[in-house]
């Protein structure tokens, strides 16, 4: 390891109790250079590495996922074209355990009409400057599903710099929950669920649009979709951002919307065509209660369970998708 150039990223075990994690190096918090994933086999003592070609491309931040029913390991960024430069577009590497082979990879360069589509406010060109990768859904036949979101700060004293996120201890930057856990967001975080730091007084958190990208067996892009929101808040980023709730048929993102002054839960699912529908709002959800969404963990099939503030209190909700 290399200080301050190198990072190691989660570390995801598997079914057959092989862990994976990435290894990156970038300069001064830049575009990664060079990049490996390293395999510590269940029967081995020792870890076995495997590079990245990464030839001309300049990555954002690996993003792993693992594949068990295929046997594989699904490995995403989002990619420039230039240094500091805007991202243009998805670059992804599946690898098979079995044959130790890359068996699929790609990148794949983000249209105008969807950066036009996914930009809300701003210059189009620019348009996913600010989206993280927040999800990987694999299917049986081998192809998966992307999900990324729009998440930035402002404030009277700073712009918003993605590469101030990127690269540094979760304890000295809690506002970049995306990276440091990709699946269970904030058990890292340095401040507590009640009260945001010194440091984030007078800053605003957005969390803006979902982009959703279908992937199929053969790595071609089969569709996208936006689900369009706008979420703000000044005190923390408790109550903005969603979670995913994967019923098998359908995606549903779980999320807060400000109607009237009040946060309701909003439930918006896409199909397998890639179709999005706005669901009515859930059932029997009492008044007071303000759900953490993005905290929520799905507990089996049909069921999840999400924080919520109640006054001082925290507590939990149960969902049931019929």
């Amino acid at each position: 390891m290399e200080e301050r150039y190198d990072d190691l990223n989660e570390f995801y075990l598997d079914n057959s109790g092989d862990l994976v994690f990435t290894k990156t190096h970038r300069e001064y918090a830049d575009n990664i250079t060079e990049a490996s994933f390293i395999i510590k086999y269940a029967q081995a003592d020792t870890l076995t590495s495997y590079k990245i070609k990464l030839d001309k491309l300049l990555l954002d931040d690996i993003q792993v996922k693992v594949d068990n029913f295929n046997n594989r390991y699904v490995f995403t960024s989002l990619f420039y074209k230039q240094k500091r430069s805007n991202i243009e577009g998805l670059y992804f590497l599946v690898w098979d355990k079995a044959t130790q082979k890359n068996v699929l990879e790609n990148q794949i360069e983000f249209s105008d009409e969807l950066k036009h589509e996914a930009r809300g406010e701003g210059n189009w060109k620019s348009a996913f400057n600010d989206f993280f990768i927040r999800n990987i859904i694999i299917k049986k036949d081998g192809g998966f599903i992307i999900g990324s979101e729009s998440y930035y700060t402002t404030s009277r004293y700073n712009n918003w710099n993605r590469w101030d996120y990127l690269n540094r201890s979760p304890f000295l930057s809690p506002s970049d929950y995306y990276y440091y856990n990709s699946g269970y967001y904030g058990s890292y975080w340095s401040r507590s669920l009640w009260n945001s730091n010194s440091n984030t007084q007078n800053v605003r958190h957005h969390a803006e649009n979902i982009v959703i990208f279908s992937i199929d067996k053969n790595g071609k892009p089969e569709w996208n979709n936006v689900i369009s929101k706008e979420q703000f808040d000044d005190e923390s980023d408790n109550l903005i951002s969603y979670q995913l709730m994967n019923t098998g048929g359908q995606l549903h993102f779980l999320f807060n919307v400000n109607e009237k002054r009040v946060l309701l839960l909003n439930d918006f699912s896409v199909d397998g065509e890639g179709k999005i529908n706005r669901n009515p709002t859930l059932k029997n959800l009492d008044r007071g209660y303000e759900f953490i969404a993005r905290y929520g963990k799905q507990v089996s099939a049909k069921q999840m369970l999400v924080p919520c503030f109640y006054r001082n209190y925290i507590c939990f909700a149960k969902i049931d998708f019929n």
